[in-house]
């Protein structure tokens, strides 16, 4: 069960990744546009900043579910093939534990439980917690800034679930890490 959701959002992650990437190339190209003919758009390069902001979260954490993110493998490949696993096994503990990390502080960043105490009233959580994430503004986009900041609660599930899926399915890593899988 945890395997075939953690294919699927990675799976979704990926489309999310592919569409903002497509997202911040148009942007690039309006940006270019308007700036040739003399009429910039300012909000543009914001925008486009936000998109690969969540682009780079939803990618880094399907690569925790396939296994193939960006790695420094001179001590892995030093090691022989059962040392190699346990490291592997280590790295996955690591992960599960920076999810709960990431978990534990967005939960401590948004304060979801105060906000509804508080009523949904956004100025009352303010007064009470002196915590203004839900009302500051972008610089040049008129959207409040926790709509962007968003994507760590998508990041800290994703990472959650893989992570889980990889401590739960150790069979499922890559044969030898090595590149010669």
């Amino acid at each position: 069960m945890i395997r075939r959701f953690s294919t699927f959002w990675a799976e979704l992650e990926l489309k999310c990744a592919a569409l903002l990437a497509a997202g911040i190339t148009l942007l690039i190209l309006l940006n270019v546009i308007t700036r040739t003919i003399g009429i910039a758009l300012f909000w543009v390069d914001e925008l486009a900043i936000y998109l690969m902001i969540w682009m780079t979260f939803f990618a880094a954490s399907a690569a925790i579910h396939h296994k193939n993110s960006v790695a420094v493998t001179l001590l892995a490949d030093a090691l022989d093939y059962k040392q190699r696993r346990l490291l592997m096994r280590c790295v996955d503990v690591i992960l599960f534990a920076m999810a709960l990390g990431m978990i534990y502080f967005c939960w401590r960043w948004f304060l979801p439980l105060d906000l509804l105490q508080a009523g949904l009233d956004i100025e009352v959580f303010q007064g009470e917690t002196f915590n203004f994430i839900y009302s500051e503004i972008t610089n040049t986009l008129p959207i409040r800034k926790v709509w962007v900041w968003l994507i760590m609660w998508f990041f800290a599930f994703g990472l959650f679930l893989h992570s889980l899926n990889n401590l739960l399915h150790p069979a499922d890593q890559h044969a030898d890490q090595s590149g010669t899988s």
